[in-house]
C-alpha cells in the first residue's frame, strides 16, 4: 500500500542548516525541537547538520560495549554520544564525508500516516527524490534484509525503508515516538574513511561489506552544500 503521506496543507514546516557542532549540542539541538513540538511551541522541522568532532553516535538503547571501540574513540579525538533516537551505532565523519539529517514532526503533518512503518516511508521518499536529483541511483528497500536483526555497526544491515544502491546500504536511519509526535535522524554517506571505521567498529567483520557512498556511486564526493 503506498503511503498517505502528503505535507498536510497550512501547517508551516521549518528548515535549519546549522554549522558542525559537537555530539552533544548536535543532541540537544534535537531534543529541545522534538520537545517543543511536543509541547506546540514548535513547528516541524527539518535539519541538516555536520559534526566537529568527528563523533561515534549511539541508540538510545544501544549498550556502550566492545562492540564500539571506546580507547580508539580517544586515541583518534572521535567522540561519543547517544542519540535520542534508536537504532545502532553511526559514525559521523565530519562535513567532508557525511551529511545528518533530522526531521521532528507529528504524524498529522504527514497527512495522518498511522505508524512507524508509514513515517519511515514517507521520509524515505523525499530522501529518494533528493538523492536522485543529484544523480545517484537509490532504491528503497521495503522489507528489512536478513542478517543480524540488531548489528552494532547501523550499515551492517538495511532495514524497511532505508535507501540502497546496488543492494548496500547509503543511508541508515532511526526513529522514536512520544504518542504522534517523532523524531529521526538519518545518515548519509557522501565518502568513507575505511581504515578508521574498522578501528572503530572491531567486531564487525567487514563494515565496509554492506555500505556504499554517493562518492562510490557518482565517481565524485558530493559536497555538504550540494
Amino acid at each position: 500500500m503506498e503511503p498517505r503521506g502528503e505535507v498536510t496543507p497550512g501547517r508551516p514546516w521549518r528548515l535549519l542548516v546549522t554549522e558542525p557542532c559537537d555530539g552533544a549540542t548536535n543532541m540537544a539541538i534535537d531534543e529541545a525541537v522534538w520537545r517543543g513540538r511536543q509541547a506546540g511551541t514548535s513547528p516541524s522541522t527539518v535539519r541538516f547538520f555536520a559534526w566537529a568532532p568527528p563523533t561515534v553516535s549511539l541508540g538510545y538503547g544501544q549498550p556502550l560495549d566492545r562492540d564500539v571501540s571506546v580507547e580508539a574513540c580517544r586515541r583518534l579525538g572521535v567522540g561519543l554520544v547517544r542519540r535520542p533516537t534508536g537504532g545502532s551505532a553511526i559514525y559521523h565523519d565530519g562535513p567532508e564525508r557525511e551529511l545528518t539529517y533530522s526531521v521532528v514532526a507529528t504524524t498529522d503533518d504527514l497527512g495522518g500516516a498511522r505508524d512507524l512503518g508509514e513515517t519511515y516511508r514517507w521520509i524515505a521518499r523525499a530522501l529518494v527524490a533528493g538523492l536522485r536529483a543529484l544523480g545517484a541511483p537509490v532504491a528503497m528497500v521495503a522489507v528489512a534484509r536478513g542478517g543480524d536483526p540488531t548489528p552494532a555497526f547501523c550499515f551492517a544491515r538495511t532495514g524497511s525503508y532505508e535507501i540502497e544502491i546496488a543492494a548496500r546500504k547509503v543511508v541508515g536511519s532511526a526513529q522514536r515516538r512520544h504518542g504522534r509526535c517523532f523524531v529521526q535522524h538519518g545518515s548519509i554517506l557522501l565518502g568513507v574513511d575505511a581504515p578508521r571505521l574498522r578501528t572503530l567498529f572491531p567486531t564487525t567483520r567487514d563494515p565496509l561489506a554492506t555500505l556504499t557512498t554517493l562518492e562510490a556511486a557518482l565517481g565524485h564526493r558530493p559536497k555538504f552544500d550540494d
